[in-house]
């Protein structure tokens, strides 16, 4: 919905468009109130199998809507035969189904680019994995009745805002057929989605960027043409140039992340270790397929060694995790890591830059700082 113009300010003024950070310019003051109101996973979270949801990564693109959940109904219509209306306990007596997801959201590693993209200043925390609860959106579908000529599913979220001045509430689309494992979910880890994970009922669509994944879910519109609205159209592209159309983002690349071993120093988060074998361990993904190798530098990337990598064994769209030993010496050494799935891809060494500051799965790096145990006296 465009602004009109009842109080004679355009919403241009204090919506505008997105752009390149100026170089040397540092972040913003709107920037650290977006990095105030949204969370990374501390990276030493990384040890559990399940994150907690109050260490998941958040994400919100407006206000957190207070939803009645007695009250609160979901719409299923467009292209469909029979238009539903359907209430959280109607949902839940429908038959569950629970996946392990691990979520990313697409501008993790944005503020770690060159020029910078000015928006959520992510470093490489965006990121946790859940057991998610709900009914397949294939199971609603097909009660619904999806009629020739339906190419895509709109999803609506109660969320409502302005961005790049352009009113609207939060809208995301996914082409028809969906995959089996899409979710409309309203548990997480085995309890009722909290209030800033979408209470009461979200999309989860397995292997996908967390934009994908529409929060406060109220309404499913099944249209016949591609929904070309600005969550779909305008932001969340793949963008060289201001006037480039770009690529749609789309699935998660891999990515490996380490446990910073050690302790860390309060402000620059640099580690510290002792001399001698450290055990390294962490987790790795990807939305294309299982992670089928991980390597580990110790000297910011010149030399490589394999780490052992365990299976996803019956969670095909959760983590994995990864360990080895690194023997540490005395000094200062930096540490990084990177995945590569079975169909390929594999983390880059050099940033894949984008003006959108998506998909950018560069390699960590993690400072660490060799230092002998001090003398104990005479």
């Amino acid at each position: 919905m465009e602004w009109r113009h009842g109080a004679g300010i355009p919403l241009g003024e204090v919506s505008t468009p997105g752009r390149v950070a100026a170089a040397g310019e540092g972040i913003s003051e709107e920037e650290l109130a977006l990095a105030a109101r949204n969370h990374g996973l501390p990276l030493e979270a990384l040890r559990h199998d399940v994150t907690p949801p109050g260490l998941h990564y958040l994400l919100t693109h407006y206000d957190i809507p207070v939803v009645d959940a007695d009250t609160w109904r979901l719409t299923v219509g467009g292209r469909v035969r029979t238009p539903l209306e359907l209430g959280l306990a109607e949902l839940q007596a429908l038959p569950a189904v629970t996946h392990r997801v691990t979520m990313e959201c697409a501008g993790n590693g944005r503020a770690r680019l060159s020029p910078r993209p000015v928006s959520q200043p992510w470093l490489v925390e965006a990121v946790g994995t859940a057991d998610w609860t709900g009914v397949p959106l294939r199971t609603v579908l097909a009660r619904a009745g999806v009629e020739d000529g339906a190419v895509e599913a709109v999803f609506t979220g109660a969320d409502h805002g302005v961005e790049r001045g352009v009113e609207q509430d939060y809208r995301r689309s996914l082409p028809l057929p969906v995959d089996a494992d899409v979710l409309l979910a309203y548990a997480m880890n085995g309890g009722p989605l909290p209030p800033q994970h979408g209470y009461p009922l979200r999309l989860v669509v397995p292997g996908w960027y967390g934009m994908a994944h529409v929060k406060w879910l109220r309404a499913v519109e099944l249209a016949d043409t591609p929904f070309t609205g600005f969550q779909q159209a305008v932001a969340y592209r793949f963008r060289q140039s201001p006037d480039d159309p770009g690529e749609p983002v789309t699935r998660i690349a891999p990515r490996a992340l380490v446990i910073p071993p050690g302790f860390p120093d309060f402000m620059s988060r640099v580690r510290v270790v002792r001399p001698g074998p450290v055990e390294l361990e962490g987790r790795a993904w990807s939305g294309y397929g299982p992670v089928t190798r991980v390597e580990v530098s110790a000297d910011d990337g010149s030399t490589w060694t394999d780490a052992e990598v365990s299976s996803r064994g019956p969670h095909r769209w959760g983590w994995q995790a990864w360990h080895t030993t690194w023997t540490a010496a005395a000094g200062r050494h930096t540490l990084s890591v990177r995945a590569t799935d079975a169909d390929g891809h594999a983390q880059p060494l050099e940033q894949p830059w984008n003006r959108g500051g998506f998909g950018n799965n560069l390699v960590q790096r993690v400072p660490v700082l060799c230092q002998p145990l001090p003398a104990t006296g005479p």
